[in-house]
């Protein structure tokens, strides 16, 4: 059988309509998982750096809520930054989920599920109404990001963060997360769009697997195979990458 691999160039980005469809999506799916855990797990250690499972939940529910209110993602700015000088934390976006933990970590998992339950339509709704005139404001994100559009973050980077996270607590729990080529693979190529244009290298990757992928940029590059959800994980920092996956992409 031959593969057809396509060149990042045409990669067709993703724009507000369909990040708003995929940000449902990864919403039900997160909420499946939450659902679906047993008691025992909320106590799991994660990759995620002092987060066990229910911390990597009242991470996601607090960046849902703020998603759903204005004035709840000021508020996990502005302490935000307090505690991410506090800490010595290298983004102000680490601050802030330092914050959203903080604030949920009396909630039990029950709890934690509710305010999810009750958080995702106005998230959802947030995100869809999201004013029009701020979307081309630039802000600051990781390297090697750089300065991004509000749009960027509203319809791309809230939802890989759970997509992300949802792998995060499949791995952690010994689950194998829901993908498909419709939802997993498409946000995957975006990544890997993006990826591409941080670095800039020539290569070629074989990502395998329901979200996977074969993707192209230049000519003469290395050649990667690679199941997809690994390669996320690794450029993602959750493992250590050489070669073309030293090149990060913040997740």
């Amino acid at each position: 059988m031959t593969l057809t691999t396509t060149a990042v160039r045409d990669i067709p980005p993703i724009r507000h309509d369909e990040a708003m469809d995929l940000a449902a999506a990864e919403y039900e799916r997160f909420s499946a998982l939450l659902h679906g855990l047993a008691p025992g797990d909320w106590e799991t250690p994660t990759v995620c750096d002092r987060w066990d499972v229910r911390a990597v939940a009242a991470h996601v529910l607090g960046a849902a809520e703020a998603c759903a209110s204005i004035g709840e993602n000021v508020h996990q700015m502005r302490l935000g930054r307090r505690v991410q000088r506090q800490l010595g934390l290298g983004h102000i976006v680490h601050g802030a989920n330092e914050v959203q933990v903080r604030e949920r970590a009396a909630l039990d998992p029950a709890g934690l599920i509710d305010r999810w339950d009750r958080a995702v339509p106005r998230a959802l709704r947030g995100r869809r109404r999201f004013p029009p005139f701020l979307r081309p404001v630039r802000i600051g994100f990781e390297a090697p990001l750089g300065r991004r559009p509000l749009g960027y973050l509203i319809d791309i980077v809230y939802t890989r963060d759970v997509w992300m996270h949802r792998v995060d607590i499949c791995r952690a729990t010994g689950r194998q997360p829901v993908l498909t080529a419709a939802h997993d693979g498409r946000i995957i190529a975006d990544m890997v769009a993006d990826w591409a244009a941080t670095h800039r290298q020539a290569f070629t990757v074989h990502l395998t697997g329901p979200a996977g992928g074969s993707y192209t940029r230049g000519s003469g590059g290395a050649t990667l195979d690679i199941d997809a959800t690994d390669w996320a994980w690794t450029v993602s920092g959750r493992a250590r990458g050489s070669g073309l996956l030293a090149n990060p992409l913040p997740l």
